[in-house]
């Protein structure tokens, strides 16, 4: 690592300075931290040990719930940390590695979104065939692809970011650290890192949207040509619950690295909502709106419940 910097650590902000405030953010961070472990791990359990379960769709689905985990790991601790911490710092180290993971797993995330859309494309375009089409070496050969690539992503955006020198500027306006808040702090040229990121959130993130939009599109086509209300209806609803899911993951994440950095509330605003509120959110959308995943935690629940009489 090339460091001719001056800054050893970063101080993050954070979101407030009133320390009442601060307690009532921890408290709530902490609520919403502890819900997205027992959802997702919850739901990783249920697409695990219930076999009905066993299909592409809730393959995927647990690969997401996973990255839930991790995306949220990454960022909610450090949070907490420093809502209860005077000193709200973060070793420009620890602040790199920070970047990079949340990158690669937001990354990954996007892959995920858009494999789950072409999962949907095939099944109900060509449901005869569709265990033939999404057989498990495919699956696994999706989901290894969105890690790689997403990695890889993460990868050349953080080696153009170890290039960049820090020299007086300590103060990030945020409460995690992204890549757009360090440009600021720099006193070395940003322009091979801005260029880097703006073309790999274009291609990745966007070229992943257009992905989805597209076969979204084939979807609504294919469900037009449906001549039955309740069939139109039950093709309509197997991709409800990933609709919402890119909303919320595409409706602040892709606009959080698009717009100029500026450390405005609506920028924390979208920095939260991908980061925090998503993974919490995600298992509830999956299994509220899914009956056969609401049908697996009744099976799973009496199962341990009859263990315990």
């Amino acid at each position: 690592m090339r460091n001719h910097s001056s800054v050893l650590e970063f101080i993050l902000l954070g979101l407030s300075e009133d320390a009442q405030i601060q307690a009532l953010l921890f408290l709530l961070f902490l609520v919403i931290y502890l819900l997205t472990l027992v959802g997702n791990l919850m739901l990783l359990l249920v697409v695990k040990m219930d076999s009905h379960l066993h299909t592409p769709m809730y393959f995927f689905l647990g690969h997401l719930s996973f990255l839930d985990l991790c995306h949220s790991s990454v960022t909610v601790p450090k949070l907490l940390e420093n809502l209860l911490s005077v000193r709200k710092s973060i070793s420009v180290q620890s602040c790199l590695a920070q970047v990079f993971f949340v990158f690669a797993t937001g990354g990954t995330e996007s892959c995920l979104l858009a494999v789950m859309a072409y999962d949907r494309y095939v099944a109900i375009s060509s449901p005869l065939l569709y265990g033939q089409v999404m057989n498990r070496q495919l699956c696994a050969g999706l989901v290894w692809g969105s890690w790689s690539l997403a990695f890889l992503d993460a990868l050349i955006n953080i080696l153009f970011a170890l290039n960049l020198d820090f020299c007086e500027a300590q103060h990030i306006h945020h409460f995690i650290c992204e890549l757009p808040s360090l440009y600021p702090l720099s006193c070395s040229d940003v322009y091979a890192s801005f260029t880097t990121l703006l073309c790999s959130s274009f291609i990745h993130f966007f070229g992943n949207f257009l992905f989805i939009l597209f076969s979204y599109t084939r979807i609504l086509l294919t469900i037009l040509g449906i001549s039955s209300t309740s069939g139109r209806s039950k093709a309509f609803s197997t991709c409800s619950s990933h609709l919402t899911a890119v909303s919320f993951f595409y409706g602040s994440g892709l606009l959080r690295y698009l717009m100029p950095n500026s450390g405005s509330t609506q920028e924390l605003v979208f920095s939260l909502q991908y980061s925090v509120i998503t993974p919490m959110l995600n298992p509830l959308i999956y299994s509220l709106k899914n009956k056969e995943v609401k049908a697996a935690v009744r099976r799973m629940l009496r199962k341990y419940l009859q263990c315990f009489k």
